[in-house]
């Protein structure tokens, strides 16, 4: 089945250290199977006193031997399985993050963090259960009841009372068409809440500083109670039938051994066989009992390790919707950057982001673009990235589609820095050299200093090595944006593309970082977004967004040379702003 692909091919692959461990275990089972034959025997060496001291001593250290070398055995083989199961968590869980990295924007903005991690340990870990523990149990139950089996046989207990007394374990094939299908369904739906779940509890704790700043900490609890109820209710309804399905699965095996107590109890008494031979009986039957329960562990294991398994698999089949084309080329180099009749709707609405929208970045030259929220420009700066899938041949890069150049060529020439700069929980300085990990600490100063992050980072008592809390938040709002920018310019991109990213910063820093940057991009190419018009006025040209389409371009003397258009208009709000603060 497609579905079962990932755990095929590795079992394939691993197939001959299954194989080792399955006659581990095996042997381990038949070696098991000894113990009631030989207590038969003794049983009847006692009732005719035909035994003594000295053969005591004998079967006493057989049934030791045996209790060892079944410890060895057993232990070999359970490691060795156990082991190829943690490797199989660990390479699944690496395909996961993989597959992460490849799936495009669409995906993640329609999946939570939590849901995301539910994947990575959930339902790996149930899956690994299964192909360990499972693996484990099912060789051991199978052989121990044929092992008991064939030893009931050369003890020389009759066919006809071995038949009787197994005739109650015939119905364990169909308890288990009749509960299988159900428990991976309920199964399912316990999977799907704990990623609810997973979801709930990283929102609720990431956003535990505005739940304080409201005083709403009771609302938050509730959110997360009823999502914890959700899981319960599902985990509950799972409980009652996998549990009822292990509760007659022993019941089978009681019936079983009263079935053998009334016959052979009788046959004995008859004495068509030995009571060494009835002990032994009873023995092996109990010993049935053990892998009877196992089996009931093992089916419901199975069926809530498949239902992440059809999760997992599920996860690992989507195809990302920006990927490269068959035909794709590595990108020599940005050059120029022509827009043609650029239009463009997210999927899954209808609604048009951008509306024909034309303009070249000449190499070397800055442009900016300007607009009110909502107007399109994070939107163009995702579609130069291909964070989405442009329309083909609208946006040419040196001459070439930008949907034939291969992902990873395009945006390695590519800096971008946006308003919210993602910052990793490790210092100050691996957060900057991101991009280059050789990176000396002269070469971060200087990325740091063209950012004006350098002085700030001097303040702090470990310099450069300052560990930065969840998300940056050790630093202020305009440090973490200076520091995002520093890491946008240590890459020293070929195309750097600012999205807002000095919003949070004072209009002296501002300035300031503006003038690093025309003398640090001077001949290279650079699109700036924003909203304040002091952060693009520099720029060669600058484009005017509204409602997705370009209503003004040109140099900022050109634009404010008509006092009725909007960027004059936005230019006078802004300044009028200034004076009032």
């Amino acid at each position: 089945m497609k579905s079962f692909e990932l755990l095929t091919n590795y079992l394939k692959k691993n197939a001959l250290l299954y194989l080792t461990a399955v006659i581990l275990i095996i042997l381990s089972n038949v070696d098991q199977a000894l113990l009631p034959q030989i207590l038969g025997k003794v049983t009847d060496g006692l009732k005719e006193r035909s035994i003594g001291r000295e053969d005591i001593i004998r079967y006493s250290l057989i049934l030791l031997g045996i209790a060892v070398s079944y410890g060895v055995l057993f232990g070999l083989g359970q490691f060795t399985i156990m082991r190829l199961g943690r490797r199989f968590e660990f390479l699944t869980r690496g395909q996961i993050f993989a597959q992460f990295s490849r799936l495009s924007e669409d995906f993640f903005s329609k999946q939570g963090t939590g849901k995301l991690l539910s994947y990575v340990m959930n339902d790996v870990t149930s899956v690994r259960e299964a192909i360990s523990f499972g693996v484990t149990q099912t060789t051991n139950a199978v052989f121990m009841v044929i092992s008991c089996v064939v030893m009931m046989l050369v003890t020389g207990i009759p066919v006809t009372l071995i038949l009787v007394s197994v005739c109650p374990l015939v119905a364990i094939p169909f308890l288990v068409i009749y509960f299988g299908p159900r428990i991976r369904n309920r199964s399912m739906d316990v999977q799907e809440g704990l990623a609810t779940m997973t979801e709930s509890a990283d929102e609720q704790i990431g956003g535990i500083r505005v739940t304080k700043t409201f005083a709403i900490e009771e609302t938050a609890q509730r959110r997360f109670d009823e999502t914890v109820d959700g899981v319960r209710g599902a985990q509950l309804h799972l409980v009652r039938m996998s549990s009822l399905f292990q509760a007659l699965l022993p019941f089978l095996g009681a019936l079983s051994l009263v079935v053998s107590l009334l016959v052979g109890g009788y046959m004995t008494i008859q004495g068509r066989m030995t009571l060494g031979s009835f002990v032994a009986l009873t023995f092996y039957l109990r010993m049935l009992t053990g892998p009877l329960q196992q089996i009931g562990n093992v089916i419901n294991m199975m069926q809530r390790s498949g239902a992440s398994l059809e999760r997992v698999n599920r996860l690992l089949a989507r195809v990302p919707s920006v990927r490269d084309k068959d035909d794709a080329s590595d990108l020599a180099r940005i050059g120029d950057i022509a827009v043609d009749n650029l239009t463009f709707s997210y999927p899954g609405t209808s609604e048009q982001a951008l509306k024909d929208v034309s303009f070249t970045i000449p190499e070397g030259r800055t442009v900016g673009l300007i607009g009110r929220t909502g107007s399109g420009k994070s939107t163009l700066a995702k579609l130069l990235l291909r964070i989405y899938e442009p329309p083909a041949g609208s946006i040419k890069v040196n001459g070439q589609d930008i949907t034939r150049v291969t992902l990873e060529s395009l945006r390695r020439k590519i800096g971008y820095v946006p308003q919210d700069g993602f910052l990793f929980s490790t210092d100050i300085a691996d957060n900057i050299a991101f991009s280059d990990r050789s990176a000396s600490i002269e070469q971060i100063r200087e990325a740091a200093a063209q950012a004006l992050l350098l002085e700030s980072v001097n303040s702090f008592e470990a310099g450069f090595e300052t560990r930065l809390g969840e998300r940056g938040l050790t630093l202020s709002g305009g440090q973490r944006q200076r520091a995002s920018l520093a890491r946008g310019l240590m890459k020293k991109p070929e195309l750097l593309i600012l999205d807002d990213s000095m919003s949070a910063v004072d209009a002296m820093t501002e300035s300031g970082i503006l003038g690093n940057l025309i003398r640090e991009r001077s001949g290279k190419s650079t699109l700036i977004i924003a909203h304040r018009i002091s952060s693009v006025q520099h720029a060669d040209e600058i484009i005017v967004l509204d409602q997705g389409r370009i209503v003004q371009r040109g140099s900022h003397e050109e634009l404010m040379a008509c006092p009725d258009g909007p960027y004059a208009s936005l230019y006078r709000i802004q300044q009028e702003g200034l004076q009032h603060a």
